[in-house]
């Protein structure tokens, strides 16, 4: 009897999918469209290793099959799962077989089911490796060194058996209040755009059809909105209009579409009135029409069940998400009953073919039908440990930004130092500078920023310690010791800031978000669930500030943080302040090497760092309304997008236009249009700088503009005393803006074409866009 056709890796996928869903109950297609179980709940340790337990045995057969598992490896305080009770790197791949064997072999149709993982800045799992956060990747302003981190952490999911990937990329830092502030890239869309294009391509390979069995398919999070909610409170209500949903917080998903992203997660927040999950104008009308997007949705953790207020009950609520364009639900009661759906006629069986399409789809794509199995698969030890390691504290060194500096006391190697006294909260912690999303850490692993001053200090000097505060509230009984070591060093670091790291006492909510509120105890001060009101830094930690800068003795103030805190003027205090975006675990030695010279500061801020939280929101790329400021503060950000500086000076040229003037159809083809600035090393330090691109329209358009917009972006190396210029093609996507007819199109305008070191500090050249036959532009920038 020859084989099915679905078990032909010859067809095409479209083909196999439509013999295998002839071939289904609707049972076993309610089952593919669900992820029910938390994965952690599907094998417990034994004295001999891992087994199944009789919970997941009993899930697989309710539907004669399985469409997802989630987590199966994850490890933290709200799974309960530890080193001891856990899944380490060596049995990775063996469990995962056990559990794809069981589904492959006891199921009448024998449909793998996919092993689905978070990887927000690595694999979420005991032993897997860890990445900077998101805002220390955006700091980096370096896609492709990113690029590179995702394609190991993608290898390294597959070589333990997973094949999703669920990745933060597309929320933006538009309030810093919110707790998830961590997860983003930043606050612009253009550079979001940019790192989640990068992602896809690190993941996933080389675009195409099939995804290789080193890669792993992406799921991007969160679509759409979800870091514009009001007063930044997680999950909670938008009030986005149509312009701004476009402009801003769809590009980053729209770029990652056009990637080839095998999948999107829908965000909890509402639009317009809407879930997103049950949004059939985002999840079909623009997403499926208007994108053409062919991959999946996937429901964030118990979403659809939010739904029932709305809908009424389970059934229904299902039935709405179903009929949205929700194809694949997490952990929620309301998809295990989309059976019952379609039998009241709520929901069509096509509209359930078509989601269990497209779960199957990405099994086809993934070669599951294949090669269920990882162990002794060629490649599936995954990669050099040691290599992804490197990588992390390389994206840490590259993230560490110089906000104030007063030209001599950095690099401290270059000064003559008997005494360093290092001294704060997050000194001497390395679970406070991994952040959220994070496996415990074996003993041993990584290095704090003690240690690594320990290690980079020159032979000689005496490094001493002190915390001086807590990380959070304001006892001021450890300052005696801060001062009396600051008083004896040449130099004090102090390390401040807040941290993400989840104890063992801390609180969860069915979805795993902390719930950390006012008076409870967890030192938490950021991730998810963990919103600030107050931005500045803890009474503790300012008071610590003062008390050492009192001593005389020069200030160097490190902030480990995952939000950008609303920072007091240091100048009369500081010496220098570096921000340092949670680094990861080695981050300490990254930002020692900084300290002490052995890498120059070349991170540039992804997002505005506030002067308090009552000026909010501080983003660069507001509308332009002429704001003159409040009457007791300035409406400016204390440091704008885009700034850090180096130990070295550079200087630049007024950008050069050619042509100055054209026809705005002449922006159909190819870039018509070349910006040309000189940049100069006029210091005695080799310098990476980051030249970025702004747009500001002037006059013309069809909607009011906003003050800047970034639209491009190079580094380059320059050895003191050398030069270059450096070239942006300007083409439609980068004067492109949405029209009132919903697309984006370039329009007859005047244009200021700014280049700079940062936002607030660029130089302009005028571009003049006449009028022409107009014609779409770029559908994304």
């Amino acid at each position: 009897m020859s084989e099915p056709l679905f078990r032909d890796p010859g067809m095409p996928v479209a083909d196999r999918v439509r013999d295998l869903l002839s071939r289904m109950t609707l049972t076993e297609k309610v089952g593919q469209v669900n992820q029910r179980m938390y994965g952690w709940d599907a094998y417990e340790r034994t004295g001999s290793g891992h087994r199944l337990t009789d919970a997941f045995r009993a899930e697989v057969a309710r539907f004669d099959g399985m469409g997802a598992l989630y987590g199966l490896q994850r490890a933290d305080p709200w799974s309960g799962v530890t080193a001891q009770t856990g899944i380490g790197a060596a049995d990775g791949a063996r469990v995962s077989d056990a559990v794809q064997r069981h589904v492959v072999e006891n199921t009448r149709l024998g449909i793998p089911v996919l092993l689905v993982e978070e990887m927000p800045h690595g694999l979420q799992a005991l032993d897997g490796t860890l990445l900077p956060l998101n805002l220390a990747v955006g700091a980096t302003w370096n896609p492709e060194l990113y690029e590179e981190a995702a394609g190991l952490a993608a290898a390294e999911l597959r070589a333990r058996g997973g094949h999703v990937a669920l990745v933060s990329a597309l929320d933006l830092v538009r309030d810093p209040r919110w707790g998830r502030a961590e997860e983003c890239f930043g606050e612009d869309p253009y550079l979001a755009a940019r790192f989640t294009e990068a992602l896809v391509r690190g993941v996933q390979g080389p675009a195409g059809e099939a995804i290789g069995p080193d890669r792993a398919a992406v799921v991007l999070k969160h679509f759409a909105g979800q870091g514009a909610t009001v007063g930044g409170r997680n999950s909670a209500a938008t009030e986005l209009g149509a312009r701004e949903l476009h402009e801003i917080h769809l590009v980053a998903a729209r770029a990652g579409v056009r990637a080839g992203a095998a999948g999107l997660m829908a965000a909890y927040n509402e639009f317009d009135g809407v879930p997103c999950a049950a949004s059939h104008h985002l999840l079909t009308g623009v997403l499926r029409e208007r994108w053409g997007f062919e991959g999946l949705v996937m429901a964030d953790g118990l979403a659809v069940d939010r739904l029932v207020r709305m809908a009424g009950d389970p059934v229904a609520a299902g039935a709405l998400a179903l009929r949205a364009g929700t194809d694949l639900s997490l952990w929620d009661d309301c998809y295990p009953r989309l059976g019952e759906a379609v039998g009241r006629g709520l929901v069509e069986e096509a509209v359930l073919d078509r989601a269990v399409g497209r779960v199957l789809a990405l099994k086809f794509r993934l070669g599951l039908f294949e090669h269920p199995y990882t162990a002794g698969r060629a490649g599936a030890q995954g990669p050099d440990r040691a290599r992804t390691e490197r990588l992390s504290e390389r994206i840490a060194r590259q993230s560490v930004t110089l906000l104030e500096h007063d030209g001599v006391t950095l690099p401290l190697a270059g000064r003559r130092i008997g005494t360093v006294a290092v001294i704060g909260p997050n000194a001497d912690s390395v679970p406070q500078q991994i952040g959220d999303y994070t496996a415990p850490q074996r003993p041993g692993t990584g290095s704090s920023v003690l240690a690594g001053i320990r290690a980079a200090a020159p032979e000689g000097t005496d490094v001493t310690y002190a915390g001086g505060c807590g990380l959070v509230g304001g006892d001021l009984s450890g300052l005696p010791e801060a001062v009396a070591l600051a008083s004896a060093s040449d130099v004090a670091v102090l390390v401040l800031g807040g941290s993400s790291a989840r104890e063992s006492g801390t609180r969860f909510d069915a979805n795993g978000a902390a719930v950390v509120a006012s008076g409870n105890p967890v030192e938490m001060t950021c991730g998810e669930g963990v919103d600030l009101a107050e931005l500045a830094l803890p009474a503790a930690q300012s008071a610590l500030v003062d008390a050492v800068a009192a001593t005389g003795t020069p200030v160097v103030v490190v902030i480990v943080q995952g939000r950008p805190h609303a920072l007091p003027d240091l100048s009369g205090r500081a010496a220098a302040v570096l921000s340092a975006w949670y680094p990861g675990p080695w981050g300490g030695r990254a930002v020692a090497d900084v300290l002490f010279g052995a890498a120059q500061p070349q991170g540039r801020l992804p997002v505005s760092v506030p002067r308090s939280a009552a000026q909010l929101p501080v983003f660069y790329n507001g509308k332009d309304h002429g704001y003159r400021g409040y009457v007791d503060q300035p409406a400016t950000a204390r440091h704008p997008f885009g700034h850090g500086l180096s130990c070295t000076t550079v200087e630049y040229g007024a950008p050069r236009l050619s042509p100055p003037s054209l026809a705005v159809d002449r922006f159909d083809g190819p870039a018509p249009v070349s910006c040309v600035v000189h940049v100069a090393n006029t210091g005695t330090r080799p310098v990476r700088e980051t030249v970025q691109l702004y747009v500001r329209r002037v006059l013309g358009g069809t909607s009011w503009p906003r003050v800047r917009e970034l639209r491009g972006f190079a580094q380059v190396e320059l050895e003191p005393g050398g030069s270059t210029d450096v070239t942006f093609q300007v083409d439609a996507r980068t004067l492109a803006s949405f029209t009132h007819s919903g697309q984006w199109a370039v329009e007859p305008a005047e244009f200021a074409i700014g280049t700079g070191p940062s936002s607030h500090r660029t130089q302009e050249a005028r571009l003049t866009v006449t009028a022409g036959p107009t014609r779409p532009g770029a559908e994304s920038r």
